[in-house]
């Protein structure tokens, strides 16, 4: 049964965790983002202290915990508001699937290096005409010899520029005649055939958005993670935490969105009291928390159904958690700014910035609207509509 009340060790992990975020703080963030930059210097810190590498085995360098864990550091991060979205994808996708359906040199090559820092990793499933849709993803493998050659396109794949690998999704050739068969490769950023393209995005944001364009790229057969007719079992692997973690991206966030309000509604008068005195102000920001701490109840029961092994409950738990901390978060930071008025919309106060940050927490890794598909029919029972 999952426990509500957070053990000892959690707790001390959040303190800890959040005494390193207040060290960086946003203006780091801020900084980073105007300098072209990826935050390498928390991120180097973080690894250093075990924090990158919480969830990974022991044996491979990592601090033998869970997702629960690594959740607990992403959302402390965001609080503090130098949240590291790489996390999300590094070591709670392709660290997680790497442990667990990689081969033993796998594990030893990456794990060590996605757990300290020293390494990391890109997720490559998005593609321009399949979204995250794995039935219609089109990069596929097809054997030459005892290699692979991966042929494709993916977009908004985050960090690239950071990373030694992407850990692709792709299928192999004769899937197209129906029968589903995805496959996780590790490709190597630098191989043949493998080309980057940033996105302009508007999101300002420390990680970089990239096209992808795989043009007969050469792996050879080690590249390919697990087994070759599993691959759907071992991408589902990687994609609850990533939901798991992307609730923490946006409760870390809507966290230090309210506690910047609130702080400014305790100290700002404009008649004789404080603004938060006034309900109107003080009733929404109650109301922002509580959705926010829902939601964490939530992650903190995917997280924990994940890392005991119940994938099927893991997955109804961890849509649902990232669905509410979305909606949490959009919510919270709204709040926040309307709270601050115009001084919400100011460089000083830092918050307008996240009006746009929030947004993807309802859109990624996967839409609110395919999550209430997923639970209107996979918990309600009810048909599909497509």
């Amino acid at each position: 049964m999952t426990s509500v009340i957070e053990s000892e060790e959690h707790k001390a992990l959040r303190a800890a965790v959040a005494a390193l975020g207040k060290r960086y703080g946003r203006d780091y963030v801020t900084r980073t983002v105007a300098a072209g930059k990826p935050p390498a210097e928390l991120w180097s810190d973080a690894g250093k202290l075990g924090y990158l590498g919480v969830n990974l085995p022991e044996e491979y360098g990592g601090g033998g915990g869970g997702i629960a864990e690594l959740s607990i550091v992403l959302e402390e991060l965001g609080a503090a508001g130098s949240p590291l979205l790489m996390l999300v994808v590094s070591p709670a996708i392709c660290g997680t699937v790497i442990a667990r359906f990689g081969t033993e040199e796998q594990k030893r090559r990456w794990l060590p290096g996605l757990a300290d820092g020293t390494r990391l990793m890109a997720f490559g499933i998005t593609e321009p005409d399949a979204g995250s849709n794995s039935h219609r993803i089109t990069t596929t493998a097809r054997r030459d010899g005892t290699d692979w050659l991966l042929t494709g396109r993916k977009v908004f794949i985050s960090g690239v520029d950071m990373a030694d690998a992407v850990l692709v999704v792709g299928r192999t050739e004769d899937a197209r005649t129906g029968t589903l068969k995805p496959c996780l490769f590790i490709v190597p950023t630098d191989a043949e055939g493998f080309q980057r393209h940033p996105i302009d995005m508007e999101l300002n944001a420390a990680e970089k958005q990239f096209e992808l364009t795989l043009d007969d790229v050469r792996l050879p057969a080690e590249a390919l993670v697990g087994d070759e007719d599993a691959g759907l079992l071992q991408l589902f692997a990687g994609l609850n935490p990533e939901r798991i973690m992307t609730a923490a991206f946006a409760i870390g966030m809507g966290r230090y969105a309210l506690g910047r309000a609130v702080e400014y509604a305790r100290e700002r008068t404009v008649w004789k009291a404080p603004i938060g005195a006034h309900q109107a102000i003080a009733h929404p920001l109650a109301q922002a928390h509580i959705d926010l701490e829902l939601a964490r109840l939530m992650m903190q029961k995917a997280a924990s159904l994940y890392d005991s092994g119940d994938d099927i409950g893991a997955g109804e738990a961890a849509n649902m958690a990232k669905y509410a901390a979305g909606e949490a978060c959009v919510r919270a930071v709204d709040q926040a700014v309307h709270t601050l008025g115009g001084n919400g919309l100011t460089r000083e106060f830092g918050l307008a910035s996240l009006i746009t940050a929030a947004r993807v927490a309802r859109i990624a890794p996967v839409s609110r609207e395919m999550i209430l598909n997923y639970v209107s029919h996979q918990s309600l029972g009810l048909p599909k509509s497509y």
